[in-house]
């Protein structure tokens, strides 16, 4: 059955009146009655042993349940697949490894009661040697944070092929540094658990409700059937809340051992050290070419910062690596990564969660090619592209879907007037004006709906003529409701305002593995098409039964069955579903992952005085196969593009050498706001996959994956012709002012 009518057409968030008003329904909302509060201790040293903690002055202060330490729960620890050597205690009892590990929980009536006891816990240190740089973390005489590895390697992985550089006539050798970032979700971490009979319910703000129903049963050694968990409205996610936290199995430790209501709430510098980082990348690449351009070869060398506790950062560099060929075709692609477990906040994903890098890594080195070159990056980027046929596979092992690459190039230029920039960054040259051009390019490919490619969806048509949509996956700000629902409606043929999507509950909802790898409408999207397509085939049959027709006979027309060439014979799903509600399930499975990309071009002016650096304009052309909400898209891509930006000229998350977290606030940690950020130009190609009946790709992270690159080099462009050849991000003034005069500029 095609998707038709209510699909591709500019839909309105149905979420967002309901979020716009106040009426939302987040973890914070969630208030049983007699709920009590939590609040940790934690660690403010890097690494050290305790050897004393000291809970008597703030067990008698008013207000106050209890103080917790490890020894009273007897949690589990968190581990992570084929890193038990790294596992995580919920609550630190021997060692602490890095500023933020928790060691003890407060329990209090009130919020102000419990962060008092929590202040006057004290914790006795025996201070040991941090290692916070990775590649210092790897020599053979690092401190090494857990003892039964015997030393800090998180992995080491090699694959691809080398030797194109090998006949090269020109070889650029770079080192990038791909900086580590808070997620900083508006909403931070939230936990609220309540005894329910003789199991726990747990309210959470997580992107994969069913994965924390997994750990908090495994943790706190309870059944699964025991454990429901619900994520209501999610204020962000970004990744950060794919991670399951030590935090959620404690507060429904503590719900179960009081047999109260507990709650918990990250306070926002408590979130800046406690929730999982992104990025920290270090990446060493040579790229090789001819003298016309065409490229050999490019060898990459990875160095990654896992944190203390290493888990999904151990993987990162395969992804930066498949993906390092971007849309170009590159014969021999070798990479080598190691990753290392230091002293530092856990790293985890981050929107794009090794995509992004990888195209910083190879937009950046093909930028630097077009300048020793001599030649424009973007005939440079022409003159490499993969021209298919699809399936491609590429040097580094990935297999493209579909592309068409050399379109999204040429619109994209033609979008910005790519000529025009280029001789009004050549007038302000020859004035030697104050505030100087950039321009960046970057052409992306990315992979999505990574890892799990299967998810459920149901459908149920009810007696009062409501449709019950219910999906696994959980939606941090995307839109689901809406999408869903658009779905249901083109297929069951009914409106849009009759259909009602249930999602995030696991009491509710039989199974769901979440959000995350832009994986939602293309797994999930499909599964509740597949559940609406059964769904009608029950119709179906109902219906012919009732009319005494062949099913054959049947035909679905505005919401009603009947008999195809006889008038008047029709029922609704109201009717079908009077003696009992209709209801079909499914799981859907994708065969294999898609590759959404397109082209970005940035647009800053750099004051060459100061090295301020603003982004003036962004152009994202943007292709994730078959839209279904324009809208939809638009919003995800703006959001990325804001997250790309902000990594390239302002985010970092900075440590000294004792492992001091230096950036713990929003006054230290600088995000952009919408002064800084540019109204977003954006334009989609749709190049279906064909991996699910949708059509669809994820463009989740496509926006932050094409524009981090783009600014970047946008930056660099702006005073390359000062001799400026290269600038880490973020590109904050100082840093663009130093590399101004080391360079010679003026």
């Amino acid at each position: 059955m095609a998707v038709h009518r209510a699909l591709g057409g500019s839909v309105k968030r149905r979420e967002d009146p309901r979020l716009i008003t106040g009426a939302g329904r987040y973890t914070d909302d969630m208030r049983p009655d007699g709920s009590l509060h939590a609040v940790f201790v934690r660690s403010t040293m890097a690494h050290a042993r305790i050897t004393e903690i000291d809970r008597s002055a703030a067990v008698g202060m008013p207000g106050v349940v209890g103080v917790y330490v490890a020894a009273d729960l007897g949690l589990k620890p968190q581990e992570f697949p084929s890193l038990d050597a790294f596992a995580r205690p919920p609550l630190a009892s021997e060692v602490v490894r890095f500023v933020g590990d928790a060691i003890a929980v407060a329990v209090a009536e009130t919020g102000a009661q419990a962060m008092d006891a929590a202040q006057a816990v004290m914790v006795d240190y025996e201070p040991l040697a941090a290692v916070v740089d990775p590649a210092a973390a790897l020599l053979p005489d690092a401190p090494v944070l857990h003892a039964t590895k015997g030393d800090n390697v998180a992995s080491y992985m090699e694959f691809g092929e080398a030797g194109g550089l090998e006949g090269a006539e020109v070889v650029v050798r770079a080192r990038f540094i791909n900086q580590r970032l808070a997620a900083v979700p508006i909403e931070a971490n939230a936990v609220v658990a309540a005894p329910d009979g003789d199991g726990v319910r747990v309210w959470v703000s997580s992107q994969v409700p069913f994965r924390v129903r997994a750990e908090v049963s495994e943790l706190v050694r309870l059944p699964e059937e025991k454990v429901r968990v619900i994520a209501g409205d999610v204020g962000g996610g970004f990744g950060a809340k794919l991670a399951t936290y030590p935090e959620q199995s404690i507060v429904a430790a503590l719900a179960v051992k009081l047999q109260r209501p507990v709650a918990w709430f990250e306070y926002r510098s408590e979130n800046l050290v406690a929730m999982t980082h992104g990025r920290a990348q270090v990446q060493d690449v040579a790229i090789g070419a001819m003298r016309d351009g065409h490229v050999t070869g490019l060898e990459i060398s990875i160095l990654g910062d896992a944190g203390a506790y290493p888990g999904q950062a151990a993987g990162m560099p395969y992804y930066t690596g498949q993906m390092s060929s971007g849309v170009y075709d590159i014969a021999k692609i070798h990479v080598e990564a190691r990753v290392a477990a230091t002293n530092t906040t856990v790293v985890s994903a981050y929107r794009g969660a090794g995509r992004p890098e990888a195209m910083s890594l190879i937009e950046r080195a093909m930028d630097m090619l077009a300048l020793e070159l001599g030649m424009d990056p973007a005939e440079l980027r022409r003159r490499n592209l993969i021209e298919g046929p699809f399936p491609h596979t590429t040097a580094s092992g990935a297999t493209y879907d579909s592309g068409d690459y050399r379109t999204a190039l040429d619109r994209a230029l033609a979008a910005c007037g790519y000529d025009e920039l280029r001789r009004e960054q050549k007038a302000r040259r020859s004035r030697s004006d104050r505030l100087q051009l950039g321009i960046g390019l970057s052409m992306y490919v990315e992979v999505t709906a990574i890892l799990t490619p299967m998810e459920y969806a149901s459908a149920r048509a009810e007696a009062d003529g409501s449709i019950v949509v219910m999906s696994g996956t959980t939606s941090t700000g995307q839109g689901h409701e809406t999408a869903y629902a658009q779905i249901a409606s083109s297929l069951l043929d009914v409106p849009l305002d009759v259909i009602r999507v249930v999602a995030s509950d696991t009491g509710l909802v039989a199974s769901g593995d979440g959000t995350y790898g832009s994986r939602s409408l293309q797994i999930g999207g499909s599964a509740v098409r597949a559940a609406c397509v059964a769904l009608v085939e029950k119709g179906r049959e109902e219906a012919a039964r009732r009319l005494e027709a062949g099913v054959e006979d049947m035909e679905l027309v505005d919401g009603r069955f009947g008999v195809r060439g006889v008038p008047g014979s029709a029922v609704s799903w109201a009717e079908l579903a009077s003696s009992g509600a209709l209801v079909a399930e499914e799981e859907f499975f994708q065969s294999d992952q898609t590759f959404p990309f397109g082209c970005h071009v940035a647009v800053v002016e750099v004051d060459v005085e100061t090295g301020e650096a603003r982004l003036v304009r962004h152009v994202a052309l943007d292709d994730c196969g078959t839209i279904l909400n324009p809208m939809l898209v638009a919003g995800q891509i703006h959001g990325g593009v804001a997250q790309g930006a902000a990594q390239a000229l302002y985010e970092e998350f900075v440590y000294d050498a004792e492992g001091n977290p230096l950036t713990t606030s929003l006054i230290d940690y600088t995000i952009p706001t919408i002064g800084e950020i540019p109204m977003i130009e954006t334009l989609h190609m749709e190049t279906p996959t064909p991996h699910n009946p949708l059509g669809a790709k994820g463009t989740g992270e496509s926006g932050t994956t094409g524009a981090t690159a783009a600014v970047q080099n946008a930056v660099v462009d702006a005073v390359s012709h000062l001799g400026v050849r290269h600038i880490d991000m973020p590109a904050h003034p100082m840093r663009v002012w130093e590399a101004i005069r080391a360079a010679g500029g003026s």
